[in-house]
């Protein structure tokens, strides 16, 4: 099979980058030839006899929006020029103007643009700077775009994979045939989330009181860090380690306001989030929309327990013997209460650890891959 894969980078670095390098290892595992049309690839993959590589320049381009148009443009030309070279296409999302036989959802921009316009958060409104406010408009305008384009690219897919249980019924709720549609979760490197030692001197972190940790975008609401910090002020023994960008965030000013810049440690964004994972005792990932929440499962894997909400995708995947599920993103008594309990309680901290640990190991990257390529080769 001659297997093409649209998608802006296929590396290790980024979850949909990820999960597209697992697939093009499966598929050169089982013999097939692969192009991967791509900004940026791995070299172990560009440097293979059955990868093809077509490069689609964006760097430079400036803002988000342009670079992925250029890229939807310039792949799209590219596949109308070769299609009868290939027999299969798999797309991620509105990536290509170009149809794809599969199409891997990630996020349902139409689903997030849905409930954003009925789920704001009020407590951050008076931090927000112009830069903060232009930046927010920026995200509405870019996510309403998506939303139009997801649903053409959709609708032209043979077979539309969901990430979660969660986007699959995202899916159905904006119009895509629920026959066409089929759960593939992401995987996790049971390799790279091992259980550790819990060793907090890099980050300056206090060895004699429980930490959480929280990672994310912290320049957005989406995320709930907001929530997450007004529940941290009625927990008042724990600490919380944030990882993430913090030029642009508004919640370093929360923190203060609440008084709490004594216990919540900015750490910025983290390339060593598996060491730090293991130096805490739990994650707190509440958030507002979340198709799968890679942060969740490689916590798990990690061997610690998981605070998440409903409205998380892998929350699907937190059982009550490995973690908290609120109801309620937006519920500060009841994430309080989560944090108090597990924060409070090494013993069921331990025993939570473990299970998650269990469960986690079911969902390797390997088998994930393993699922995406039966399906390739079942359409073909």
């Amino acid at each position: 099979m001659k297997l093409c894969i649209v998608t802006h980078s296929v590396v290790k670095g980024n979850g949909q980058g990820r999960v597209n390098y697992e697939i093009a290892w499966e598929a050169i595992r089982r013999g097939h030839r692969i192009t991967l049309l791509a900004s940026q690839v791995a070299i172990e993959l560009e440097q293979h006899q059955q990868v093809e590589w077509i490069q689609i320049p964006v760097k430079g381009v400036p803002t988000e929006l342009l670079r992925n148009l250029v890229f939807a443009f310039n792949s799209n030309n590219w596949l109308r020029k070769n299609r009868s070279q290939l027999d299969l296409v798999k797309a991620n999302g509105a990536i290509t103007f170009a149809p794809g036989d599969v199409n891997a959802v990630h996020f349902v921009h139409g689903s997030w643009l849905k409930f954003s316009s009925t789920q704001q958060p009020t407590s951050l409104s008076k931090l927000l700077n112009p830069k903060q406010i232009i930046y927010n408009f920026y995200q509405w305008f870019y996510t309403s775009l998506n939303a139009i384009w997801e649903k053409q690219a959709f609708a032209q897919a043979k077979k539309v994979v969901a990430v979660s249980n969660k986007v699959g019924e995202d899916l159905i709720d904006i119009g895509v045939a629920p026959d066409s549609v089929q759960v593939i979760l992401n995987g996790v490197d049971l390799e790279e989330f091992i259980p550790g030692n819990r060793n907090r001197q890099k980050w300056d972190l206090p060895a004699d009181k429980p930490v959480a940790l929280f990672a994310g975008d912290i320049r957005i609401p989406r995320k709930n860090l907001d929530t997450v910090l007004h529940a941290l002020v009625k927990v008042p023994e724990l600490h919380l380690a944030v990882a993430g960008i913090t030029e642009g965030s508004p919640y370093l000013e929360l923190a203060t306001s609440l008084k709490l810049s004594d216990r919540v440690h900015f750490l910025g964004l983290r390339d060593d989030v598996p060491e730090l994972m293991k130096a805490v005792d739990f994650l707190v990932f509440p958030s507002r929309y979340e198709p799968y929440g890679l942060v969740v499962i490689e916590a798990m894997a990690t061997g610690i327990p998981v605070i998440t909400a409903s409205s998380t995708g892998a929350a699907a995947l937190v059982s009550p013997e490995a973690g908290i599920v609120i109801p309620d993103c937006d519920d500060v008594d009841a994430l309080a209460n989560a944090l108090h309990t597990i924060a409070n309680n090494p013993q069921i901290r331990e025993e939570m650890g473990k299970e998650a640990r269990i469960i986690a190991e079911k969902h390797s990257w390997h088998n994930m891959a393993k699922t995406y390529v039966d399906l390739f080769e079942k359409i073909n």
